[in-house]
């Protein structure tokens, strides 16, 4: 959604949230409901259900508020889902907007907010990654770039994967020697880099191209990526020719290695999408209580990847439903295609195409074909979201196996829900970091990770002991502060350390020590000679064991303990990196950047400014009586 577009919301919006009982009945519900709609309006809206605690339930639109919040009062005509709903809602609050559109919108970035239980939910919400091709510089640089999309130049995709992006990338580097370097690194060169070497770059760092002929460059790229690839084939061929016949085969030969490479590109095209120009392609297929939902995403009649998405809370939901709410919620943050091609009707189909236009500044049609290559191209899509869906429940059918052996294995109460994995990373004692990666019976959660920097004065540089006790502490602390009675599912079924005897003993003492008495700890450590594949399972009570090398757990269990050490290294790397260029400036009170600056260039060094006296600190642009005397105290503390 647009900065315009919230502005306007939090402009129009008016809020009612009224409390009633906290009994968790239908009964107490629907007067908490009935409440509310004593002061409803009858316009568009948004509305959240929230229980006694206030956490959202459900997040809904209306054309016209009252007579939608009205139909969860008449419980006989509710599905089970939304009985249970209504049972736990203590409260409502209700958001007005001008349109029916802006509700829609509305709707799916609160839902990406809050990730209600009861709405459908896109799983996997992480930006998608797009080409940008800056035109900030004289000489055009194309990169990798995902996020907020504020620097100036041309961007195209979504791109299904970091994948797709690399291989358009290479293909840009081989066809149009473009560059990929950053401007600092550009200005100062005074050689070729290694990429003009192999042909994937025409070093204009070096002047060994013309700014006109590398402007040329530019536009062939930019017609290879609006989809003009056979134009941009004919007019190498041309310069081929020319080449070739002025005797100048050298050149030739790079035209030629050229030309194959966009050969090769256009036969390596997985989804044949001639005569569609710019689509989006979607299909949905369930089975039971899992939906598959299969995009296709074509540009310039090139397809630029496909991607299978699982969305969450799908169960006693319709198809359409499901697929109107992922569309709404995926379309907040990736800008849709001009055409959306859908595989059925939608209830409203035409309300969608029109928040997706509003929400894109232009027309966006949604589409549901009958014939010629959009049906094709949707029929593909099916037949994927079919056999993406067939592999993902057998997948999850041998993680479910998986899980119930680990159980045995440990002695759990029952497969577990939430496993948490614990490393810690440091070299020689700096730069100390815990981390935290969280598994489940879907994968990696991977927005679930989280790292802990050691900062408690009283941990010994290098101390594992200790470094673990803070993580746990701090990890502890909180889920007893914000959900003591452990409904949130926050709370792990067990907890895997990177360690022997040592570490599971002391991180069950550092539990028991918090109360928290009922979490399983099994520690993982290398065999003999660190070898992987004899590793040893330490359980609190002392006893050890081993599983066969072959066995699938215990594959299973070192990919959770190496995903845990990855994450916990690369969090010590971040700090360490970030250490090298530390400034002693940025840990005084009350400076910013601006004052930061005014300082450096007065005194010339961040050592300079340590080592001032207070009267040449008062004498410095911009610096206090007040600010002086901060700063000096920061670097010389009174005993």
């Amino acid at each position: 959604m647009s900065d315009q577009t919230t502005d306007r919301f939090n402009e129009e919006k008016s809020v009612y949230t009224v409390r009633g009982s906290d009994q968790p009945d239908l009964e107490t519900g629907v007067a908490a409901i009935r409440n509310v709609l004593k002061t409803l309006p009858v316009r568009p809206g948004v509305y959240r259900m929230q229980d006694a605690r206030g956490d959202v339930l459900y997040v809904g639109k209306a054309r016209a508020l009252k007579n939608r919040v009205t139909n969860y009062t008449q419980v006989a005509r509710l599905p089970k889902r939304l009985l249970r709903m209504v049972s736990q809602t203590r409260s409502m609050t209700i958001v007005t907007t001008s349109t029916e559109a802006e509700a829609l919108l509305l709707e799916a970035q609160l839902i990406k907010r809050f990730r209600p239980p009861y709405n459908v939910l896109l799983r996997d919400d992480k930006s998608f990654p797009f080409i940008l091709l800056r035109e900030d510089h004289a000489f055009p640089r194309v990169q990798k770039h995902r996020g907020a999309r504020r620097a100036k130049g041309q961007y195209y995709g979504p791109f299904a994967s970091a994948g797709s992006v690399t291989r358009t990338l290479n293909a840009l580097q081989k066809l149009f020697l473009l560059r990929s370097c950053t401007d600092s690194f550009f200005q100062n060169r005074s050689r070729p880099c290694l990429l003009y070497q192999i042909k994937r770059c025409s070093a204009p760092c070096v002047d060994r191209i013309a700014e006109a002929d590398y402007a040329e460059l530019v536009e062939d790229a930019k017609a290879f990526l609006a989809g003009k690839s056979t134009q941009v084939q004919k007019k190498l061929g041309d310069q081929m020719t020319a080449a070739a016949e002025a005797m100048d085969f050298e050149l030739a030969a790079i035209l030629r290695d050229r030309l194959r490479a966009l050969t090769f590109i256009q036969g390596t095209q997985a989804i044949n999408a001639e005569g569609v120009s710019d689509a989006d392609v979607w299909a949905i297929h369930a089975k039971g209580a899992t939906a598959c939902i299969q995009a296709f995403f074509i540009r310039g009649g090139q397809n630029w990847g496909h991607r299978s998405f699982f969305p969450a809370h799908t169960a006693e939901v319709p198809e359409e439903e499901v697929l109107a709410s992922f569309l709404a919620q995926f379309y907040e943050e990736v800008p849709p295609a001009r055409l959306v091609l859908i595989d059925r009707d939608l209830e409203e189909q035409a309300l969608l195409a029109d928040a997706l236009s509003e929400r894109a500044g232009r027309k966006v049609e949604l589409k549901r074909p009958q014939r010629g290559e959009q049906r094709r191209l949707l029929a593909q899509a099916t037949r994927n979201a079919e056999e993406a869906l067939d592999r993902h429940l057998a997948e999850s059918t041998t993680q479910g196996k998986i899980l119930r052996e680990l159980a045995d294995l440990f002695e759990l109460d029952g497969p577990p829900n939430r496993i948490e994995i614990y490393d810690n990373s440091h070299i020689m004692g700096t730069n100390m970091v815990g981390g935290m990666v969280v598994a489940g019976p879907e994968g990696m959660r991977k927005g679930a990770y989280r790292k802990f920097n050691i900062r408690n004065p009283e941990t010994a540089p290098g101390d594992d002991f200790a470094m673990m006790r803070e993580v746990l502490e701090r990890r502890f602390s909180r889920l007893e502060k914000e959900d003591p009675d452990r409904k949130s599912g926050e709370w792990p079924d067990l907890l895997l350390i990177d360690g022997g005897k040592g570490q599971v003993s002391a991180v069950c003492d550092t539990l028991q020590e918090m109360g928290v008495e009922d979490v399983p700890v099994v520690g993982i450590s290398k065999g003999p000679d660190r070898n992987a594949g004899r590793e040893h399972f330490h359980l609190p009570d002392g006893r050890e064991s081993m599983l066969p090398l072959n066995s699938p757990l215990l594959f299973y269990l070192q990919r959770l303990r190496d995903e845990a050490h990855r994450f916990a290294i690369g969090a010590h790397r971040a700090k360490r990196a970030k250490s090298f260029t530390a400034n002693p400036l940025d840990d005084v009170p009350g400076i910013g950047p601006a004052r930061k600056k005014a300082l450096l260039m007065h005194f010339g060094s961040a050592k300079a400014v340590r080592g001032a006296a207070l009267e040449d600190l008062e004498r410095a642009p911009g610096i206090s009586k007040a600010m002086a005397q901060a700063i000096h105290d920061h670097f010389h503390p009174r005993g």
